[in-house]
């Protein structure tokens, strides 16, 4: 099994305190920000921050859905959603950057292994990308 990764950033005019307090707003913010690539949405306990769980569908593509149960960590600057029914982690870091912020997010999680690994290493990281790009451009609309 290799470790496969989809990264994208995005620079935002809102100070980092604004954005870190959208992005740990798991019960308004986070349905309001969330493509159409999200389904079954839902906070299962907490909603802002840390100790925060919630719920959803993620349809990557067509064929791949994956059931997500993010259980939330905030460490300073980067909210961490470590998904209980697989590999799958996301960090959310936010830094300044002049007068506003830089959203970096990172999905990683263990690909399986073979052929079907070496497709999903090659073309799941650019799909989850585009995934990525249009909640941070979701975000900007929320925050700037």
């Amino acid at each position: 099994m290799a470790q496969v990764s989809a990264s994208s950033s995005i620079q935002l005019a809102a100070a980092p305190e604004r954005v870190l307090a959208a992005l740990a707003d798991y019960e308004t913010v986070r349905p309001r920000i969330l493509s159409d690539h999200y389904t079954d949405y839902r906070v299962v306990s907490g909603g802002h921050g840390e100790g925060t769980i919630a719920q959803w569908k993620l349809h990557a593509t067509e064929n791949r859905v994956r059931d997500i149960e993010a259980r939330v960590s905030v460490s300073g600057s980067t909210i961490t959603e470590q998904d209980a029914n697989s590999t799958l982690v996301t960090t959310w870091s936010v830094v300044p950057n002049g007068s506003g912020s830089t959203v970096v997010t990172l999905t990683r999680w263990n690909g399986a292994g073979g052929v079907g690994g070496f497709f999903e290493r090659t073309f799941a990281p650019i799909g989850l990308r585009k995934i990525q790009q249009q909640v941070l451009e979701n975000l900007r609309r929320e925050v700037d």
